[in-house]
């Protein structure tokens, strides 16, 4: 009989589902029946959720990939690339990335091999020393996304430094780009100017790289800044808070973040989960993003958050940035009304968004009409005070006149 290979999974440290991977390269998901029988059960993903309301437990087998909950919380792209080749582990292979990156996942969700579990190895070598080489090499956190990040703490004397291990940061530090300049500088200058409009922002700090401790070798030549975010997924006592991302919520893989929903169908989530305040501050993210020219507002850079661990609300702002100053975009992540265009955004587009979405048009039209109101009256003060390069800030007064609003 083939050995099991199966991954159990915590949420705040009580066992709440199993992953189990079968033969065919195939993972199936179960839940606790202790889960399922609380009636005052945390929220793992509303996309667990049916229509009336309960938590759906019937899954079936995910083949080659996990399912998407799971999958979004794994990195993407370079990151996932680095982190699979310091485990030894290709990085298509979804659950064995899981097995040694969930010691720190986002939100309040945790993973650990089953009890009697063995490493899923592709080789003949003893399964006990894969396991435990993977484990060692890899820096054992996911911080779902593309750029090249990591989880820190505070140092004694106020610096950051990355654990031993990669796991338990209260941090992210944002790495500069090799291919774009300025990157850091540019997350920075827009989450700290959405704060400026009163927009519910993390600190943020601009950290010089070489002042970051325990980055991987070779990593500080890059030299320059680093963006550093405090995580609200963690309290001040260290203890996880939960988060899900809208991709999870949808049940959409990471590379249909762009595809599968529109801000339509986010807002309808907003609506009914949170109501009128979360829809303000949706609407004001929204318009914020188009007038600074972000075309990456897909479906994981929006989230909810469980402070109380059953009642939703719109996490903190995250992923603020100007990609116009890089590649030039006519079109927003998702649909608006019936366009992305951002060249379309106009008081007639964001009546049909409220008309599909059920929202007052007035109120909808408000909101964006004081937002940008307040954008045009700060702009002036916000490149000065952030010290944009002129080519940033000749990249969004560009884009800032295509935009209608």
């Amino acid at each position: 009989m083939a050995d099991i290979s199966s991954l159990s999974v915590y949420l705040y440290d009580k066992k709440v589902a199993t992953l189990t991977l079968l033969p065919g390269d195939s993972t199936l998901l179960a839940f606790e029946e202790n889960y399922i029988e609380d009636e005052n059960r945390p929220i793992l993903s509303l996309g667990f959720k049916d229509s009336f309301g309960q938590l759906i437990t019937e899954h079936r087998p995910v083949r080659t990939r996990i399912p998407p909950f799971f999958s979004n919380l794994l990195p993407e792209g370079p990151l996932r690339e680095y982190l699979a080749k310091r485990a030894g582990v290709k990085s298509e292979r979804e659950f064995h990335l899981l097995w040694v990156l969930g010691k720190d996942l986002p939100g309040a969700v945790r993973i650990e091999p089953g009890d009697d579990a063995k490493w899923p190895g592709d080789d003949k070598e003893s399964n006990l020393v894969s396991a435990n080489t993977a484990r060692e090499n890899a820096l054992r956190f996911s911080l779902a996304g593309v750029q090249l990040k990591f989880s820190a703490v505070t140092k004694a004397h106020g610096g950051l430094t990355i654990p031993a291990q990669g796991a338990g940061g209260s941090w992210i530090v944002k790495l500069p780009s090799a291919v774009y300049p300025g990157v850091p500088e540019n997350e920075y200058a827009m989450m700290e100017f959405a704060r400026m409009l009163g927009l519910d922002v993390p600190e943020t700090r601009l950290v010089p790289i070489k002042d970051i401790e325990g980055l991987p070798e070779g990593m500080d030549q890059l030299g320059g800044e680093t963006f550093a975010i405090k995580r609200f997924d963690r309290a001040d006592d260290g203890s996880a808070v939960h988060i899900e991302d809208f991709a999870q919520i949808f049940n959409v893989f990471p590379d249909r973040k762009y595809e599968r929903a529109s801000y339509r169908n986010i807002a309808d989530v907003i609506a009914a989960e949170i109501g009128d305040d979360g829809i303000e501050e949706f609407v004001k993210r929204l318009v914020f993003n188009a007038l600074i020219g972000n075309a990456d507002m897909h479906l994981k850079n929006w989230s909810l958050i469980y402070p109380d661990r059953r009642n939703a609300k719109l996490a903190p702002a995250y992923d603020f940035v100007s990609t116009v100053g890089y590649l030039p975009d006519e079109n927003m992540a998702l649909t608006l009304g019936r366009s992305k265009r951002f060249a379309e955004l106009n008081e007639d587009q964001l009546r049909q968004f409220a008309i599909k979405a059920r929202l007052a048009e007035k109120y909808i039209i408000d909101i964006a009409t004081k937002m940008t109101e307040a954008f045009d009256d700060l702009w002036p003060q916000a490149k000065k005070e952030f010290a944009l390069s002129k080519t940033l800030i000749t990249s969004i007064e560009k884009h800032r006149k295509k935009v209608p609003l």
